[in-house]
């Protein structure tokens, strides 16, 4: 009975205990799990800030920041709004038969150009037409010979043939490069626009941002070739003027700005060959060396167009480029459009139809000592618009250019 009672008893007591060590078990797991779980957050908040971490380092070795991110939205966005346009200029493109595509001007890639050439209509001039040879931009990078469809039918439809050239572009080829391309395709519009129907008495060039750098560089260089007494294939001094569109001149006084703008000094410096090569392509710099006044001599009128409002390339670019070419005896006009934009003058306004103030500018300097040119231009049916006019403003805000 006793035994059975203290067993009893025994048995209750091992049973306290067994809860007891069950209890501290279970709290003990508990805090097991609650240091796992804590140290598995831990883990992963310590792998997430390493990729995030490591996200950061490679837009900054890219160069991609908030900044170039904002950017890429913009384009985005400016992309979508001139769309409608986009397309009914490709389809003039692909389709017109004003435009012949892809002449081959020289042997290397991408030396190949687009003609614009009017259709002869009853009552039309038959002479021989002037020329404007055009080469676009795209920071040296993405320039090609489609880019200038617009303009390109906006003279095109005032009697006037432009020749877009194509060239390489960095990485595939450097500046020097460039303006090889150009010179070359030049070359080839000087010995052959006849057979288009052109006069090769009056043939301008043209360029757009970086093809306005690359032309006024080829110019300079064709000087000094021709200054020098070498043997050349087209003179630059045949050249009836150069139009220089929101244009890059001194690379000493825009590297950093390009730099603060998304263009990498290293990635610039690569296209222009080395810090030591920004001189030769710098043609603001080049035509005050006293070593080439003779070829300065040789360069044709320029006149140099700028919108105020441009982000790509600031406006006292053209200006300053004016001031020297003045001071060195070369005829120069720079003219400026207030508020308008880097893509403005190029993009959005040709979209907006009737007349668009830059083709009339470059068709008084072409045609100025032509009356009957210019009587025959004041009649010409006004452009239809391209895109509706809120696109167009709503464009301009966000462009990145």
């Amino acid at each position: 009975m006793f035994l059975k009672e203290d067993c009893h008893k025994e048995g209750k007591k091992h049973s306290f205990l067994f809860r007891r060590t069950g209890q501290a078990t279970a709290a003990t797991n508990l805090n097991r799990q609650r240091h796992s779980l804590c140290h598995n957050v831990g883990d992963a908040v310590a792998v997430i800030f390493q990729a995030v971490r490591l996200c950061f380092k490679i837009l900054r070795y890219l160069w991609v920041g908030y900044e170039w991110i904002a950017r890429f939205i913009s384009l985005g966005c400016y992309g979508v709004l001139i769309f409608p346009g986009v397309l009914q200029v490709a389809y003039y493109y692909v389709y017109s038969n004003q435009v012949r595509r892809s002449i081959k001007y020289g042997d290397q890639p991408r030396n190949s150009l687009d003609l614009y050439v009017p259709q002869s209509r009853d009552g039309q001039n038959p002479n021989p037409k002037p020329v404007v040879a055009l080469v676009t931009g795209g920071a040296w990078i993405i320039g090609y010979k489609a880019w200038g469809s617009l303009l390109g039918s906006h003279l095109c439809d005032r009697d006037i043939i432009v020749a877009c050239l194509d060239y390489r572009n960095f990485p595939q080829g450097s500046m020097s490069d460039m303006i090889k391309d150009a010179s070359q395709g030049i070359s080839f519009v000087f010995n052959n626009i006849a057979e288009y129907g052109g006069d090769p008495n009056r043939i301008y060039v043209m360029g757009q941002s970086a093809g306005a750098h690359i032309g006024a560089c080829t110019l300079v260089e064709q000087a000094m070739k021709e200054g020098g007494g070498e043997r050349v294939s087209w003179s630059v001094s045949n050249i009836k003027a150069f139009f220089g569109l929101s244009g890059v001149y001194n690379l000493y006084n825009l590297k950093d700005y390009f730099h603060s703008r998304g263009l990498h000094r290293s990635i610039l410096l690569s296209i222009m060959e080395g810090e030591e090569s920004l001189e030769r392509f710098s043609p603001e710099v080049m035509v005050q060396d006293p070593k080439i006044k003779d070829a300065a001599s040789l360069l044709p009128p320029f006149a140099l167009f700028h919108g105020t409002a441009g982000y790509s390339v600031p406006s006292h670019a053209s200006k300053s480029f004016a001031e020297v070419l003045e001071r060195v005896g070369v005829k120069v006009e720079a003219v400026e459009y207030t508020g308008k934009t880097h893509t403005d003058l190029f993009v959005q306004d040709p979209m907006r139809g009737g007349k668009h103030q830059l083709v009339e500018d470059l068709i008084f300097i072409i045609h100025q000592n032509d009356t009957e040119a210019l009587a025959r231009n004041a009649m010409a049916p006004r452009r239809r618009r391209l895109v509706p006019e809120f696109m167009l403003n709503l464009a301009q805000r966000v462009s990145p250019f």
